[in-house]
């Protein structure tokens, strides 16, 4: 089953959304800001992207800038700060089982449905 994890209040996440809509896909909805992933849910999305906790940061938010940006910080660090304020992760992330990939621009959902 396809998941994404989505910000209804995200515009590359909408469009994400209406992509999978539009596919014909069966999939589920994670709105990541009411249901925030756990550690371990988070540390397994970043494993199935093959990817730096950091490479997930939205690093522009306000609350990164002014809680993180110039602390150094471990991996685990990273993750706990994402599972503490969801806003931090970016959007869209879609899965397919043992794939994952940050859907922006929406197009590269493509590559794992």
């Amino acid at each position: 089953m396809i998941t994404i994890y989505h910000n209804t209040r995200c515009t590359k996440s909408r469009e994400c959304l209406a992509f999978l809509e539009d596919s014909h896909h069966k999939f589920h909805i994670v709105k990541y800001l009411e249901q925030p992933p756990t550690f371990e849910e988070l540390s397994e999305i970043i494993r199935k992207l093959n990817i730096k906790p950091i490479e997930l940061v939205r690093q522009k938010e306000s609350v990164w800038i002014e809680q993180y940006k110039d602390k150094k910080m471990t991996d685990k660090k990273i993750i706990e700060a994402m599972v503490s304020h969801p806003i931090l992760i970016e959007r869209p992330i879609v899965i397919n089982g043992e794939k994952a990939v940050i859907a922006r621009p929406f197009e590269k959902a493509k590559s794992i449905i």
